[in-house]
């Protein structure tokens, strides 16, 4: 057994024994400021009858409120409430005694019990206070200075943590970043005072910090500023508190989806639930970046039941564990009686389809895959959902549709006028288009993430190539919110804001990891199929929906039947490419 390790039997032999000596050290000393450190031996007769009465009160009461149960250094302002509520209780009840039985005290100025109150109360609360004091000196020796940016409400929570040396950060200044927040400028938090969020560069030049916390959420606009005043400071090492249940849980690297991420103003979460909530749903692509968090959110806004189909052993293992109540279904949408079967036996009332394949250079070197699966696998679940009676078809389109210059977008552009001219019976089909999603399989970031751990080089295409970027969660409800106002026939657009320069985001990751200058970038060139700039709109006539975060473009109408020819031709083809350029004339091909 190791004698120095902490339990909870040693802590309270230790704080009885020292709270002992300290209750006689503090009585002795009340009688001693009493009379000015000159003692008349009289009024020491029954100095140990006073002692032994304060003492039983007080080690009780010190039991009574459980002030022997503490950590000695996590000791915190409940645990001071604690102390103050034993002494109050002993010093009420000694009182009473002393005048019930005034003889048993006698001669003992009254005097004594108010100094020895404050006394035992500062000498006892200030040796449970002492180690977490010393380790908060220790800590602002070896730890590294640290501004917290942002007065919220779990800003004093994450001071908390790292007083307690459960961070390795010491907090030299609190940065007051809203504007409602002006009023707490030069107060203290904790202990660490209020900063005016104007003067953050003095602050932390003057407060030698060489990271920062960032305790609030703030809009992505709000962040890059902060980011950039921080790095332009000189502080590269930057931390977000993220929270679990409204409270601080736990700190992560500031990440490029903060800076670059959307928060739509719009979204109408009650919209979303009337459209899935109690529904029976389908989702193809289940198991992949978009479907998997579509089958979440469907899931937690009510659908009565969720049918997942994915044509990926692992996606499909992967996301069941997360929704084991889901029917799983392992099928391609290529597999058309097995996909039939499933319609047949499901009645589905809302259809979501996201299966593709989507990466651009793998549908260039594979083009027969990419058509069969794309085009051949989409007409599947549309066919079926009209012949079944779906209610809705959501169709999950993407802006390399628009202007395609690759077979990936070409065949999600004949996907696109297949489900705005079907004869769609009673069934409403709708078509949802948006770009780069943060985070997604097929992302630029998580390969940028992997190239800088590795030391790089970072590669980058063309110093000019640009992307919309939005966050999957945020896209994929927005995705719900179009479907929930559709009425069948039309092709919607979300709104990605304002393109990214890749370059930029390679240069912004590069210093979020803090390797500039370590880190090169490289530029490759196009590869097969891509384009420069990626378009979400087909005309300048798109048109406003109730919703500023989606617009809606205007029908391509085309003659069904010919079109049904030309999609069997296609599949039948030789020369994929030409069959596609015919289908889609403004596909112009970039191998």
């Amino acid at each position: 057994m190791n004698l120095f390790q902490p339990t909870f039997a040693k802590r309270l032999i230790f704080f009885v024994v020292s709270d002992i000596a300290l209750f006689y050290i503090s009585l002795h000393l009340s009688y001693a400021l009493r009379f000015d450190f000159v003692i008349n031996p009289d009024h020491m007769v029954h100095f140990l009858n006073v002692f032994g009465i304060l003492l039983l009160l007080k080690l009780f009461f010190m039991g009574f409120f459980e002030a022997y149960r503490i950590t000695w250094r996590f000791f915190s302002l409940n645990d001071s409430k604690r102390l103050i509520k034993a002494h109050v209780a002993a010093a009420l009840v000694f009182v009473a005694i002393f005048f019930a039985v005034p003889e048993f005290f006698t001669p003992m100025p009254r005097s004594v019990i108010i100094i020895d109150f404050f006394l035992s109360l500062m000498l006892t609360g200030g040796l449970r206070a002492s180690k977490r004091i010393l380790m908060e000196q220790l800590r602002a020796i070896s730890g590294r200075n640290t501004l917290i940016i942002g007065v919220e409400h779990n800003t004093a929570s994450v001071i908390r943590s790292a007083f307690n040396g459960e961070l390795d950060y010491v907090p030299v200044g609190i940065v007051a970043v809203r504007e409602e927040n002006r009023n707490a400028i030069g107060t203290y938090i904790e202990t660490v005072k209020v900063y005016d969020g104007g003067d953050l560069e003095q602050i932390a030049a003057t407060r030698d910090a060489t990271a920062a916390i960032i305790t609030g959420k703030f809009p992505p606009e709000v962040l890059k500023t902060l980011y950039e005043r921080l790095n332009g400071a000189g502080i590269t090492e930057i931390k977000v508190a993220k929270l679990l249940g409204g409270r601080y849980d736990k700190l992560e690297d500031l990440s490029i989806e903060d800076l670059l991420a959307r928060h739509p103003k719009d979204l109408d979460k009650a919209a979303i639930s009337r459209f899935i909530n109690g529904k029976r749903v389908l989702i193809t692509g289940a198991g992949g970046s978009i479907g998997s968090e579509i089958a979440l959110q469907c899931h937690a806004f009510g659908a009565a039941s969720l049918t997942l189909v994915e044509s990926s052993e692992f996606n499909l293992y992967s996301i069941s564990e997360q929704l084991p109540d889901a029917e799983a279904v392992l099928c391609s949408v290529t597999e058309q009686e097995e996909l039939e079967a499933l319609f047949a036996a499901g009645r589905f009332e809302i259809v979501i389809h996201a299966a593709a394949y989507k990466h651009v250079p793998l549908c260039e070197a594979n083009v027969a895959a990419a058509v069969r699966n794309n085009v051949s696998g989409s007409k599947n679940v549309i066919d079926l959902s009209i012949a079944y009676g779906v209610e809705k078809v959501v169709v999950i389109s993407t802006d390399k549709a628009v202007r395609p210059t690759n077979v990936m977008g070409a065949t999600k552009r004949v996907t696109e006028l297949y489900a705005q001219n079907v004869e769609m019976g009673a069934t409403e089909i709708v078509a949802v288009r948006f770009g780069n999603v943060l985070g997604s399989s097929g992302s630029v970031i998580p390969k940028f993430k992997r190239q800088i751990e590795s030391g790089g080089p970072v590669t980058v295409t063309d110093p000019e190539m640009t992307r919309y970027f939005m966050l999957i969660p945020e896209a994929c409800q927005l995705v719900l919110q179009a479907a929930a106002i559709a009425k069948g026939g039309e092709l919607f657009i979300l709104d990605m804001g304002e393109p990214v320069k890749i370059v930029d985001l390679a240069q912004q990751m590069i210093r979020l990891y803090g390797k500039e200058g370590e880190v090169e970038i490289v530029f490759t060139g196009l590869r097969p199929g891509e384009k420069m700039y990626e378009e979400l709109l087909i005309s300048e006539h798109e048109r406003k929906t109730k919703y500023e975060s989606i617009y809606i473009t205007n029908p391509t109408p085309c003659d069904i039947g010919a079109l049904t020819e030309d999609i069997d031709a296609l599949l039948k083809a030789d020369d994929k490419v030409a069959a596609l350029q015919k289908i889609v004339p403004e596909f112009d091909h970039r191998p």
